[in-house]
Order: structure tokens, then C-alpha cells, then sequence
């Protein structure tokens, strides 16, 4: 497990893996700020609306104060939705990534297991269906993250857990699909969810460091990629003494 991780985590410095992060991370954020600009003028419009509504029904003299409360609230309106793009990022970052997953694990394969078949890249909708899963998966973990985080040692580690269990499914299958279909790689992750659950906790630990977590999809892709060659490495020894 662990040398899975130190690999996973080596391999994140070669250029191919810094190109996927670079391309996921800066459409996240053009996708973000486009979002933010049109929230912004939504709220605006909102906001000015609600003032000639209040003037209109107040009357006059109102003027200024109303200015002032449009003022206020425009500024909190501005905050959160600065607040919603930082918070949303690492979840937008594995939504995009998501679309460089297939070259993520196919450069883990050709350096590490350059002698095996290689896997086959999930179809466009498979991609973009495990993507938006991926991505609604991060935005709850860090939905969860808020209350638990409220309490003291306990929140923590319910967090921690459910971070590992969610994220770990989702990047195990991701990455037994590019051998198996769907319902067999769910069926792999099940017979060896311990193990899955283990390489879950090392992705847990990674997105929880600010930052850092916006180069999740490619570690936890590049983690699970050696933990499914593992497992069937490991399945095939099995196998074949019986035979």
C-alpha cells in the first residue's frame, strides 16, 4: 500500500502528470469564473430590482438607506460567492480531471506495467457520468466536513472515514473499468474492500490538505491504478497453482 502511494506520488512530478493538472486545475477555474460573473450580475440585477421595489413602496426618502443596505448586501453577496468558487474548486478540478483520468492511469501502466495489455479508455458518457459522480462525491464530503468539523476529535474522524469510503469506490471503479465492466470492477471492489477502503484513508489524508487537494484526481487515480494491478496480480496467483 504504502509503496503504491510513494509511487503514485513520484510519478505526479513527471511532466505528463503536471500537464493534466495544469489543464484540469485552469479550466476548473475559467468554469469558476464565468460561474462567479454571472452569479455576481444575478445578484446585482436582484439586489437593484428589490431596491426600486422598497423605494417605490417606502417612498423617497428612503433613498439613501436603501443605497446603503443594496451596498451591504451586495458586498456579502460578492464574499459568498467567492467563498462558493474556493469551495467548489477541488470538486470542479475532479470533475475536468475526470476527463484526463484514461491518460492518468495510461501513463501509470507504461511505466510501471509496460509488459501488460493495457486498459481500455472508458466511453465519453462512462467518463463524463464518473466524473459528475466524482465531483457531486467531493462537494458532499466537504458538505459533511462543515458540522462535523464543529466537534472536536469525534467529527473529525467521522469525516475522515467517510471521506475514505466515498472517494475510494468511486477512484477504484474508475480505475478497474478501464479492464472490467462496471458491474464486475463494482463486484472486484467489494470482494477486496478492505484493501480498497486502505488506499481510501492515503486519499482521505490528501484532500484534506488545502491546496494540495486540487492534484487529487491524479494521485488517487494514479493509487488506485496500482492497488487494482495488485489485486489482480494477486487473484491470478491464486488462480492459476489450482489449475
Amino acid at each position: 500500500m504504502i509503496e503504491a502511494a510513494v509511487k503514485a506520488l513520484k510519478q505526479m512530478a513527471s511532466r505528463p502528470f503536471r500537464t493534466v493538472l495544469w489543464k484540469s486545475v485552469g479550466l476548473a477555474v475559467v468554469f469558476l469564473v464565468l460561474v462567479g460573473i454571472g452569479l455576481q450580475r444575478l445578484l446585482s440585477a436582484l439586489l437593484h430590482s428589490g431596491t426600486v421595489w422598497a423605494e417605490a413602496t417606502i417612498g423617497t426618502g428612503s433613498h439613501a438607506a436603501l443605497d446603503l443596505v443594496q451596498l451591504g448586501l451586495a458586498i456579502i453577496a460578492s464574499l459568498g460567492v467567492i467563498a462558493g468558487m474556493i469551495f467548489l474548486m477541488p470538486a470542479v478540478a475532479a470533475l475536468v480531471a475526470s476527463f484526463f483520468a484514461d491518460e492518468i492511469a495510461d501513463q501509470v501502466e507504461r511505466r510501471y506495467y509496460p509488459a501488460d495489455l493495457p486498459g481500455q479508455p472508458l466511453p465519453l458518457p462512462r467518463a463524463l457520468m464518473e466524473g459528475l459522480k466524482t465531483a457531486l462525491l467531493s462537494i458532499l464530503v466537504y458538505l459533511c466536513a462543515v458540522p462535523f468539523l464543529l466537534f472536536a476529535g469525534l467529527g473529525i474522524v467521522i469525516f475522515f472515514i467517510a471521506s475514505a469510503f466515498l472517494l475510494s469506490r468511486e477512484y477504484f471503479e474508475l480505475a478497474a473499468m478501464r479492464f472490467h465492466p462496471p458491474a464486475e470492477a463494482r463486484a472486484m471492489r467489494k470482494r477486496h474492500q478492505g484493501t480498497v477502503f486502505l488506499a481510501g484513508i492515503l486519499i482521505a489524508a490528501f484532500v484534506s490538505i488545502p491546496i494540495v487537494n486540487l492534484a487529487t484526481p491524479l494521485f488517487a487515480t494514479a493509487l488506485m491504478v496500482h492497488i487494482h494491478k495488485r489485486l489482480t496480480e494477486s487473484r491470478r496467483e491464486l488462480i492459476e497453482p489450482a489449475r
